[in-house]
């Protein structure tokens, strides 16, 4: 993989980069004209991911305004690893406005320097491999609980089902509780904070001071009011137990970091927020995604349940499972490339930064953004169409070693996957989320197709990727329709 690839010295504004590794430092070009004051917000806040693909367009490296303030896009995988690694060296994290701290307040994607070292080092353990493996069977236990209610011809909303089985997930693994009411109250009150953050971030909202009120912002602290309240009556059950507990919680209130001092109450708020958002949102906006691109693409749907029905055969599945589910893995992943839960990254330039080799002046806010660096035909042949294929090996689909698979426009770079971060900073949750969606995936499309009806359904960025409207669809029981359709 080349060290840089971007516009020659001579290439000319709004003119799309050919690819080719550029000779010398990167050529910086103009991105859309924006307005006085505001710049280029009206675009971004009107439709962020449409704005994020027309920078993409014009290079790998644009020049835009957020407001008043020098903002700068990067396209091109290697770059964005530069981002993504260079992070805490020559890029700072910036600030992400009131909404996203009244909700996250000052966890481990917020906090900064020695301050989030310590706490990387604190929670990192209780997302380890082997303390997913301890989650897996509540996973599938949850998701044979909703399959078991299923019926065939049923008719479902797929964003209230899914979302009302990660919660149930999310409450059991990460709170160790166990009832409808945890996850239903602490659920609706992150569904509000979630929106109301995509709303300030991509609004006025934005360029306003901390101390303006808006209906927006109020909005959001009544909602964080009462994940505060839950999340204390929580831990306090904890504390007063005694018996020791397998929940990332517990994990959690028994950390020491290397002077041994315990996270304080507030701290063991932000991160078991921060956690819920990582183990509840994600997987449940990629599942409907899933859903919508399975019932679309039945040569898909069918390459999944024969892998389900050949590795799984008569038992559900478990975390032992989760290796030979390649199919369904690449089905997760390309789910994620086309509809990435998270479809932004940002940094503030240090003195000192650079990128492809051009210094970035000191305070420049460099974006990038999941979704359209996943869409680049660059990367990936015909990158609209839903081909989970591209992700197995040459020797998964019986080709040569190193050979792409179907769909590739040629070897993959990186960093031009990176629905969960990159670097340092990457997600802790990745594997959790990873593990979550294949074994619930499987679970349930072992036993049904989902036949979603609903129509034009676009994606809202908020705090995570959203449909904007409800996903209907029809449950159908593979034994019922399997024996439809070799009667027809």
């Amino acid at each position: 993989m080349t060290t840089h690839t971007g516009p020659d010295a001579g290439t000319r504004d709004g003119e799309r980069p050919t690819g080719t590794p550029a000779r010398g430092p990167a050529a910086f070009v103009e991105g859309p004209r924006g307005v006085p004051l505001l710049g280029n917000l009206p675009a971004f806040g009107k439709d962020p991911l449409a704005f994020f693909e027309q920078l993409r367009d014009r290079g790998d490296f644009v020049r835009w305004r957020f407001g008043r303030s020098r903002a700068l896009f990067i396209a091109h995988p290697d770059n964005i690893g530069e981002l993504l690694t260079e992070v805490e060296r020559t890029f700072d994290q910036p600030d992400l406005g009131i909404a996203f701290r009244t909700l996250l307040g000052n966890g481990v994607v917020v906090a900064k320097g020695a301050d989030w070292r310590r706490k990387r080092s604190l929670v990192q353990p209780s997302v380890r491999p082997k303390q997913v493996r301890s989650y897996a069977a509540t996973m599938a236990e949850c998701a044979v609980g909703l399959a078991d209610r299923w019926t065939d011809g049923q008719r479902i909303d797929i964003k209230k089902e899914m979302a009302a089985l990660t919660q149930l997930i999310a409450v059991r693994t990460i709170f160790g509780v166990d009832t409808a009411a945890d996850a239903e109250s602490i659920g609706r009150a992150m569904d509000v904070a979630q929106k109301e953050i995509g709303a300030e971030f991509s609004g006025i909202g934005a360029l306003l001071p901390d101390w303006i009120p808006t209906p927006g912002r109020a909005r959001i602290k009544r909602a964080t009011a009462v994940i505060d309240a839950e999340v204390s009556r929580i831990v306090s059950r904890h504390r007063d137990g005694d018996t020791e507990r397998p929940d990332l919680l517990s994990r959690l209130l028994a950390a020491r970091d290397e002077t041994g001092a315990r996270l304080s109450d507030r701290e063991i708020r932000d991160e078991t927020v921060t956690l819920y958002i990582g183990g509840h949102e994600t997987t449940s906006s990629t599942l409907v995604w899933a859903w919508h691109l399975l019932s679309r693409n039945p040569r898909v749907r069918d390459s999944l349940t024969e892998e389900l029905d050949r590795v799984l055969a008569d038992h559900e599945p478990g975390y032992d499972d989760y290796a030979s589910l390649t199919y369904t893995q690449a089905v997760v992943k390309e789910t994620l490339r086309l509809y990435p839960t998270i479809w932004l990254i940002t940094g503030l330039a240090k003195e000192g930064a650079t990128i492809g080799g051009t210094p970035v002046p000191a305070g420049t806010r460099v974006w990038s953004s999941q979704w359209a660096t996943h869409r680049d035909p660059r990367w990936y042949g015909d990158p609209e169409a839903f081909r989970p294929e591209r992700w197995l090996t040459g020797e998964q689909e019986g080709r040569k070693g190193g050979e792409p698979a179907e769909g590739a426009a040629g070897e993959i770079p990186e960093y031009a996957w990176f629905p969960f971060g990159g670097g340092p900073r990457v997600c802790l949750g990745t594997r959790f989320a990873l593990v979550e969606a294949v074994l619930v995936l499987a679970v349930l499309a072992r036993r049904f197709h989902l036949d979603v009806t609903a129509d034009g359904i676009r994606p809202v960025p908020s705090l995570t990727l959203q449909p904007d409207r409800d996903v209907l669809a029809t449950v159908r029981a593979r034994d019922s329709r399997d024996s439809r359709d070799s009667r027809d």
